[in-house]
């Protein structure tokens, strides 16, 4: 959000969650942009989330935190148009349950050297879809499972907007 304010050919449209307790939807709050708070069953079962994002024209979805599997009916609706961020480098320390602070622990635990994120695109198995960017960090001898966030999240805030501003920039041309 904070990136995208400045720009005039790109825009944040809307904010969706699942979680009503969501701190992006303060955020989203404090950016003056739209936010729709869904559950399971609108998101699995209906085609209102597909509606509304279709109604605002949205070229890219971008999922950061989002821990629910995407379904076929939203994969096809946008078809290699959906990115996810992950905090580790895919292919390893992926799949369901590898999110936040579990990958961390089990890079720290499985004793690597560096870590870093992955930015991909979506498909329907967790953190599998085609790599579109990786950036990697050393792990040095006594990094603790914050050092590791913090090294990950700096990777994150500076990556990830400029990869969404790239492929906005590639489907527009």
């Amino acid at each position: 959000m904070e990136h995208f304010k400045r720009h005039n050919d790109a825009e944040v449209a809307i904010i969706l969650t699942n979680n009503p307790q969501a701190y992006v939807l303060q955020r989203a709050d404090n950016f003056e942009i739209p936010s729709h708070v869904f559950n399971r069953q609108e998101f699995y079962e209906g085609d209102d989330v597909i509606r509304l994002l279709k109604n605002l024209n949205v070229d890219i979805i971008v999922l950061a935190g989002f821990l629910w599997l995407v379904p076929q009916s939203l994969l096809k609706a946008f078809p290699n148009k959906i990115i996810n961020l992950h905090p580790a480098l895919l292919p390893k320390y992926g799949g369901k349950g590898m999110y936040g602070d579990n990958v961390h622990k089990a890079i720290l635990a499985a004793g690597e050297e560096e870590s870093g994120i992955t930015i991909h695109f979506v498909n329907e198995h967790f953190d599998e879809g085609e790599v579109i960017h990786q950036s990697r960090f050393k792990i040095e001898p006594g990094d603790t499972l914050e050092i590791v966030k913090f090294k990950g999240q700096q990777l994150e805030h500076h990556h990830f907007p400029r990869v969404v501003e790239n492929l906005l920039k590639k489907m527009k041309s």
